[in-house]
């Protein structure tokens, strides 16, 4: 799946007038109008004076209107707005707007681009001139800060020509929905990893380590420390000496994305939220699962399922998981664990690896994600990711100044002990558990896989 494919598509058309009277006096007609107030003071001694003021009038609007013809319409600039690369939350992006003069003289052009907030905070105001007959293009940058679509308006147009008398105005109709994707280079560098990590497991295979997958991958020279049970007695006796079978971890294996997006992934951290962090980290995993030949399931939710996706491999399904995920949007209440552990449990029948990105709630009892996940675990590898909150740990280690905070502090501490409780539980139950910071979840997710692999967990 390439990148370009993932731009908003390119828009274009016609200005067309924005109301009835799209055209005005700029600065300098208003001044040569208001110029022949000089003749009022003298008209007081002579009334002749007045006829001159008629007729300076009558001259400055005469060349108003012939500025004004000389103008090209509306309907003779074509409008044009194309997109660098794709929309990517936190990742800047160059907004590139082109517009063609079909008049017979140079215009100088203002222009004001009806951007979504979610792309940046204020609409952007640009100055271009625009030769006759030709083209004259202005870009300027967005950095996304939402995932989603994001609603693009027309661009408004005024321009005037070289005397400067008049203006026209007018707006193009350039409205389109732009849709803004978790951050997409993070499974780039994250896929060649993977490539490394690949030839680090070829050398372990060759080492004949206990747990290696069963799936056959070539034939090679008897090593000694090799199993007898791994010999290929058909091709040893072809060859007259001992040959033994190289096997790989298995391919085409379910890995199905659970993405909590309930109001615990509300929390910001830095400019982005826990659901924002989390939704990159599962797009990098599937990235790097597809690329091993592994299938990826997704299952997005909040208080309902937002997005569903069932396993697949291919770049086809990987762009269908980038749209699913840009469209995951946190809810305001808890999430239905129970209804998520329930949907995967229904359409997953054989042993998959169940990644499971949410967090823990600091409650009296035992979270509904923890029982669903203790729940799976007999019947799928659940690897149950968790991210740190740095706010709190730190206010855990501080040293109180005041009884408040020291209530703070004991406060924070009993949170962190409660939740490492319930994760040792998990681990003891048998699910994999993975708690990092933020910006340490893609790498660690995707190291836990290929140790799952690795060791034929699946």
């Amino acid at each position: 799946m390439t990148t370009t494919r993932l731009a908003p598509a390119p828009t274009e058309a016609d200005a067309r007038a924005g109301r009835r009277a799209a055209f005005g006096l700029t600065p300098r007609g208003l001044l040569l109008l208001a110029a022949g107030l000089v003749f009022v003071g003298p008209a007081w001694i002579d009334r002749r004076a007045l006829v001159l003021l008629v007729l300076w009038d009558a001259f400055v609007i005469g060349l108003v209107l012939f500025d004004l013809r000389r103008l090209p319409p509306p309907t003779r600039l074509r409008v044009s707005r194309r997109w660098s690369g794709p929309l990517a939350l936190g990742t800047p992006t160059t907004v590139v707007v082109a517009v063609r003069n079909g008049g017979s003289i140079d215009i100088d052009l203002r222009l004001s681009d009806y951007v979504s907030g979610a792309l940046r905070p204020d609409p952007p105001e640009l100055a271009i001139a625009v030769p006759a007959r030709g083209i004259g293009r202005v870009e300027y940058p967005v950095t996304p800060r939402e995932r989603g679509d994001a609603l693009m308006g027309g661009v408004v147009l005024q321009w005037r020509g070289a005397w400067g008398l008049v203006e026209r105005s007018g707006i193009a109709p350039l409205e389109q929905t732009a849709r803004v994707f978790p951050n997409l280079q993070e499974g780039r560098r994250e896929a060649l990893y993977l490539i490394r990590s690949r030839q680090i497991s070829i050398e372990k295979r060759r080492a004949r380590r206990i747990g290696a997958g069963r799936e056959f991958d070539n034939l090679r020279d008897y090593r000694p420390g090799d199993e007898r049970r791994d010999v290929c007695w058909s091709a040893s006796a072809r060859r007259g000496k001992l040959v033994t079978k190289v096997y790989q971890p298995e391919r085409s294996q379910a890995v199905w994305l659970l993405v909590d997006a309930g109001r615990l992934l509300r929390a910001r951290i830095g400019r982005q939220t826990m659901l924002d962090q989390t939704v990159t980290a599962a797009l990098t995993l599937a990235q790097v699962v597809l690329a091993s030949g592994d299938r990826v399931g997704l299952l997005a939710y909040g208080r309902r399922v937002q997005q569903r996706v069932a396993p697949a491999r291919g770049a086809g399904h990987l762009r269908t998981l980038v749209d699913a995920l840009a469209l995951v949007h946190s809810d305001g209440v808890e999430a239905d664990h129970v209804t998520a552990a329930a949907t995967v449990m229904a359409a997953q029948k054989r042993r998959a690896l169940v990644v499971w990105l949410t967090d823990v709630a600091d409650t009296a009892g035992v979270p509904d994600v923890i029982e669903q996940a203790l729940r799976m675990s007999p019947a799928h590898v659940v690897l149950f990711g968790v991210m740190r909150q740095p706010e709190i740990a730190a206010l855990a280690a501080a040293s109180p100044g005041s009884p408040t905070d020291m209530f703070r502090v004991m406060a924070a501490q009993e949170t962190l002990e409660r939740r490492e409780s319930l994760l040792h539980g998990l681990r003891q139950r048998g699910a994999l558990v993975l708690e990092v910071s933020p910006a340490e979840l893609s790498s660690g997710l995707v190291d836990r896989y290929l140790e799952v692999k690795e060791r034929g967990l699946l």
